[in-house]
């Protein structure tokens, strides 16, 4: 037993000096407006295409895309993807095995008079789009995200805010998008819980990260489930800080090794950080620090292609206004 611990101890020790000496490229940045452009989304395809989703402001609050062709050199012009009299906003994707790209985002419903979760999907690798579908009908629904597993089943999470506080919630569709099951409420706090990400490993185990104000300050938080979403573990704690950590954003490479980012302002202004973890989520890195800017850096999103990559975008007020700024690491 002694020998298996410090076997353990080995080698989470060698994997912490691994993700703290990860060759990140420099900043690119990759959009130039007039206006907002905040809380970016990245997937990759299996052609190792990067897409981006971001929103932007025209006027209100709108849904845009564009992707690279090139591992991030070069990237196409922006597409619109919505036309709302509301706010479209906080959008995320993900990308299935046959190249079907899939995004969710929130807003403003005119039928319930709330503001729920929608979802569109490419068959085209970004060329077209599908008309919105609405995901839920609630008192208020935010701030979706999305992983697919190995079965392309496509797991959502949100925070809503029933009578109370705001808590997370969890739908899937096994088809596609085209039918969605009931939604699932994933925690119960006396605090606040905000912004969920999602990752899915090889063996179809989903991650949940999340933050939550119970402590006083904002947290990371997680939680998993190795049956499809029937069924969740207890959460676990993340981040002991001084400052608000916040905006996690998570992925699994193909060795079921976990990343997770977030922005925390302990320094001063936000900045990233990132840990990674072994055994499903049982063993942490100590947090790396990714950007040392004189703005704000926050909203991170990852992305991890076939050869594990992984990519990182983030919104940056350090030009002035908002902007997406990208760097990716092995």
């Amino acid at each position: 037993m002694k020998r298996m611990m410090l076997a353990m101890l080995i080698l989470g020790l060698s994997f912490s000096a691994q993700i703290a000496q990860a060759d990140w490229t420099p900043a690119k940045r990759i959009t130039w407006t007039s206006n907002l452009s905040i809380k970016p989304a990245i997937a990759i395809d299996s052609y190792n295409d990067i897409h981006v989703v971001w929103m932007d402001t025209p006027g209100n609050y709108e849904i845009y895309y564009k992707k690279s062709t090139d591992g991030g050199g070069t990237w196409t012009a922006s597409k619109r993807l919505t036309w709302t009299s509301g706010s479209s906003s906080s959008p995320a994707i993900a990308i299935d095995s046959i190249n079907l790209i899939h995004v969710v985002w929130h807003d403003y419903d005119s039928k319930s008079g709330n503001y729920e979760i929608f979802y569109k999907r490419s068959a085209d690798r970004g060329a077209t789009w599908s008309t919105a579908k609405t995901l839920t009908w609630t008192s208020a629904s935010y701030v979706p995200t999305l992983a697919i597993d190995s079965d392309n089943t496509i797991h959502v999470v949100w925070k809503s805010e029933p009578p109370g506080n705001n808590e997370i919630y969890y739908t899937r569709s096994i088809d596609g998008g085209a039918t969605w099951s009931t939604t699932k409420r994933l925690t119960w706090t006396s605090g606040n819980s905000y912004a969920p990400a999602i990752a899915i490993s090889s063996s179809n185990t989903i991650y949940v990260v999340w933050y939550d104000d119970t402590p006083g300050n904002p947290e990371i938080y997680h939680k998993r489930s190795t049956d499809g979403g029937a069924t969740w573990s207890t959460a676990k704690r993340l981040t002991w800080t001084s400052g608000v950590s916040s905006s996690p954003a998570i992925v699994v490479n193909s060795f079921n090794v976990i990343y997770v980012a977030w922005d925390d302002d302990t320094p001063g202004n936000a900045e990233i950080y990132h840990i990674g973890s072994l055994g499903g989520g049982t063993l942490w890195t100590a947090p790396t620090r990714l950007t040392w800017n004189s703005g704000g850096s926050s909203g991170p999103a990852m992305a991890i292609d076939s050869g594990n990559t992984i990519h990182i975008v983030w919104e940056d007020s350090t030009p002035g206004n908002y902007e997406i700024y990208y760097k990716n690491g092995n």
